[in-house]
């Protein structure tokens, strides 16, 4: 059973990864806008006070102006912090100027850092390869996110493309869902 739900997710990681790699600059730019626009006006965007998301890369939905909108609210702005075996810290930056090479070639602050503790993160994005209306994800396969946000009192969201945004995904036990899924077409309040 746990080995068919690996395969499963090994499968569509290989499927997701090709479909967001032929994925036309248009599109992520016009996907990229509505997701931004829908993920700056939620009220537990406003409303919070410190904030944890993810540097993009490549075709992943854009955080770039996420971080920089949060950062001119005069937010506190925490990004992930690599330290392997699976610890993946919330590290604050006060600029651009902070974010470095980091593990996995994913640009990230630097090894000291100040940290935050996620007790003190009142909202966080989270990436995927794929959401689903349940809030559960297919991520790149570390595990980082999910232990992350296994204690969570935090409002987390997840972001991605709507065509990635799917009715089901295959499910461990110890995945952990967002909260909220928002993509440049609409925002979905999943609990």
């Amino acid at each position: 059973m746990h080995d068919d739900i690996r395969r499963e997710k090994r499968r569509l990681r290989k499927e997701y990864r090709a479909a967001h790699a032929e994925l036309n600059p248009e599109y992520i730019a016009e996907s990229d806008r509505g997701i931004f626009e829908n993920l700056s006006k939620l009220p537990e965007f406003k409303s919070a006070r410190a904030i944890f998301t993810y540097y993009s890369i490549q075709n992943e939905p854009d955080t770039h102006r996420i971080i920089e909108l949060a950062l001119q609210m005069g937010k506190i702005v925490t990004l992930p912090l690599i330290r392997g075996n699976g610890i993946m810290d919330a590290a604050i930056i006060r600029s651009f100027e902070d974010i470095g090479a980091g593990a996995f070639e994913i640009p990230a602050p630097a090894v000291d850092a100040e940290l935050l503790s996620p007790e003190k993160i009142d909202f966080a994005i989270i990436p995927a390869l794929s959401f689903d209306r349940e809030g559960f994800r297919v991520g790149q396969g570390g595990g980082y996110y999910d232990r992350f946000l296994k204690d969570a009192r935090y409002f987390a969201v997840g972001i991605t493309r709507a065509k990635f945004f799917v009715e089901r995904l295959p499910r461990e036990d110890h995945d952990v869902p967002v909260r909220c899924v928002v993509t440049e077409n609409e925002i979905a309040r999943l609990r």
